[in-house]
């Protein structure tokens, strides 16, 4: 390819030029010699000066390759144009004249001195290579040869300028590095001086400093024996008088407990025996005042209220067979107007479970209104006690007051409704009238056990619906 850029390191800066003949070589001459390498230097100019001339030529001289590139920007062209414009300088003898002809018109005296095969010894190497090669005079490839000597010769010589030019700067620098090295070392030699007089001090003073701590090792030695040994008596005394103390903390605990345990458990006997007591004997009282008046009989040695409190004292497992028959009625209304009737009743309410049988479409809080309300008109109607229990860790806050006569109780945790529905019956004395309403078998064979008159809740439905 003619004019090409370099491929390899060793013709970085030259190409060759193949398919030119030698000026004065015809179609029917010899074969054209190999044409010289050229330097990148001189293949560049020639380029340069082609690019310059192209647009100066007639539009029918101008190889139809090239006619884009003559259109270029001056700038541009030379850059952009040159493999095209090399190739066809290479392949074009008579273009090649054309482009020569405006050249070496351009270059005036240079360019007939080329011509003649001369070259000034002032003139640019580069230029005359170029314009020999351009114009082909006899010996052109001398002029080549000598002028890619000389871009040699001055490579070289610039890069041996250049080196001896970095060798005086790293001269130079060596030696203000060997004065700054001087001065260093002067000052570290004085530093050394001083420091090996300090290490001297230094040394005695870390002698005299052993000798003491070795002396204050020993003395704390023969101390840390010795508190050793007491802290051993110490802590043996204080072992002892920690041990003591506790054997008395823990009697003491003891007594304690046990006082406050026995404290409580009569308290809560007394205040037991003395609930159970006053009721029994208000009911008594009231039954007895009850039947006096009702059938006035004169007075006999046994009052019927205690009949009475003997006929309830049998309700347990082996029920009569007529308490039986009544209390499987447990879904009568007229029932439990029947047991309510009777002095000092007591009436038991299991409250979720009669709640979610009766009206279990409402919430939670709507059916314990409506059923603690019902609750408060039985017992304006009767003046019997009434308690209702509901399900719950702790009191649920939001409740509405209580109607006079009515106990709301709240079970705690860890104990269910019917656990505290069985506390209760079992809390009442013997022979008061207890009436337990719940639907749950459970809760009715277990209050019946006890006593109680266990009631379906469908039976204080019908009688809340009524009233």
């Amino acid at each position: 390819m003619p004019l090409t850029e370099p491929h390899d390191d060793r013709s970085s800066a030259e190409e060759p030029v193949v398919g030119a003949r030698d000026a004065g070589e015809t179609p029917d001459g010899p074969a054209a010699e190999p044409e010289p390498v050229l330097p990148e230097p001189v293949r560049q100019r020639i380029v340069a000066l082609t690019a310059a001339v192209l647009p100066g030529l007639a539009a029918d001289e101008v190889p139809v390759p090239l006619r884009r590139v003559a259109k270029f920007a001056p700038n541009r062209r030379a850059r952009l144009g040159a493999p095209a414009i090399a190739a066809q300088l290479t392949a074009d003898p008579l273009f090649r004249q054309r482009v020569t002809s405006r050249v070496l018109a351009d270059a005036g005296d240079l360019g007939a001195a080329v011509v003649e095969g001369t070259a000034p010894a002032a003139a640019d190497p580069v230029e005359v290579a170029a314009l020999a090669y351009l114009a082909r005079p006899r010996g052109w490839r001398e002029l080549i040869e000598a002028s890619g000597a000389a871009v040699r010769a001055e490579a070289d010589s610039a890069v041996v300028a250049e080196l001896v030019r970095e060798a005086e700067q790293r001269a130079t620098r060596a030696e203000h590095d060997r004065a700054v090295a001087r001065v260093e070392a002067e000052k570290l030699r004085d530093e050394l001086a001083r420091v090996r007089e300090e290490l001297g001090q230094l040394r005695e003073e870390a002698r005299q400093l052993t000798r003491t701590l070795r002396e204050t090792q020993a003395r704390e030695r023969k101390a840390t024996e010795m508190l050793a040994t007491e802290r051993g008596r110490a802590a043996r005394a204080a072992a002892d008088a920690d041990a003591e103390l506790r054997r008395a903390r823990a009697r003491l605990a003891e007594a304690e407990a046990a006082a406050g345990v026995a404290r409580v458990s009569a308290k809560e006997a007394r205040s037991v025996d003395e609930a159970r007591l006053w009721l029994l004997l208000e009911t008594i009282g009231q039954a007895a005042v009850g039947l006096r008046r009702e059938l006035a009989l004169d007075p006999v040695e046994k009052l019927p209220a205690d009949f009475v409190a003997d006929a309830f004292a049998d309700q347990s497992a082996a029920t009569p067979a007529g308490a039986a028959a009544r209390a499987r009625d447990t879904d009568d209304p007229a029932r439990l107007d029947q047991l309510l009737a009777l002095p000092r009743a007591h009436l038991v309410v299991d409250g979720y479970n009669v709640t979610k049988r009766g009206f279990g479409e409402m919430s939670l809080e709507q059916q314990r209104k409506r059923l603690i309300t019902g609750l408060g008109g039985i017992a304006a109607q009767t003046g019997d006690e009434v308690t209702v229990v509901f399900d719950g860790a702790e009191r649920i806050h939001g409740l509405p007051p209580a109607p006079r006569g009515v106990r709301v109780l709240f079970s705690r945790k860890g104990e269910t409704a019917d656990e505290l529905i069985r506390r209760l019956v079992r809390a009442e004395p013997a022979g008061r009238p207890v009436v337990v309403v719940s639907s749950d078998r459970e809760v009715a064979d277990g209050v019946r056990r006890h006593g109680a008159y266990p009631l379906g809740a469908d039976s204080l439905l019908r009688r809340l619906a009524r009233s």
